[in-house]
Parts: structure tokens; sequence; C-alpha cells
């Protein structure tokens, strides 16, 4: 895979703290050649019903054909079904994780994979 589109590296990962190549950022939004601050007002998540098909669309707009959907530390952030049933949709491979796991998957991924995750870095 061509350098430019590979998602950034994850660095550094705590509470309340993602740090990439890219970057630092409380909750991240990880794509194909970039990474920005995931702002939840923007698209109304919350922690329920948690995260919106808005969220996931600006990744596949940024050409992530994976998704990493992180759901926090202690997996306090929901994943909204109608999420969900889009990825299915379209047939986008989608894989919903604890923050730790999520960030690791997303590493490894990122190697062979366009993939996008959205971090939440809290609860």
């Amino acid at each position: 895979m061509d350098r430019t589109t590979h998602s950034p590296r994850i660095t550094r990962l705590s509470w309340g703290r993602l740090e990439t190549e890219n970057g630092a950022f409380k909750d991240a939004r990880l794509y194909p050649g970039g990474a920005e601050e995931w702002d939840w007002k923007e698209t109304g998540t919350s922690h329920d019903p948690g995260i919106q098909p808005a969220d996931v669309e600006r990744l596949l707009e940024r050409g992530s054909t994976v998704v990493i959907l992180s759901r926090g530390f202690h997996e306090r952030l929901d994943v909204a079904p109608e999420t969900l049933r889009m990825l299915e949709e379209r047939e986008v491979p989608a894989h919903v994780a604890q923050t730790v796991e999520a960030a690791r998957l997303y590493d490894e991924l990122r190697e062979t994979e366009k993939v996008g995750a959205l971090i939440h870095s809290t609860c």
C-alpha cells in the first residue's frame, strides 16, 4: 500500500489522550492519510445511543474500507444500531472493541488496510 494512504500510527494511548503521528487528541477520528479531533457535538453522539452513522460516514468519505469503533476504556460508549446496519449494508467490515483493543487492532490493520477508527479515550 502506498505510504500516503496509510492511516497514522498511534504512538501513545492513555486516559483522556491519544497521540498519533499527526497530533494528540482526546477523542480521535483516524483515517487513511490523516487524523483529527472527533467532536461528538457535530453529529449528536453521546454515550447513549452511541456512535452515529454520520461519525462513520466521515471515515468512509476519507477512504476507509475497514472501520474500528472504540467504546472507551470501560466500554460506556454505545454504537447506535443504525450505524452498524449502515456499515453492513455497504459491506464495510466493522470491529467494535474496548479502547485498548481497538487501538491495537487499528495499528495492526493500518499496515495492510485502509482503516479508519473512532477512538474514545475515556470511559
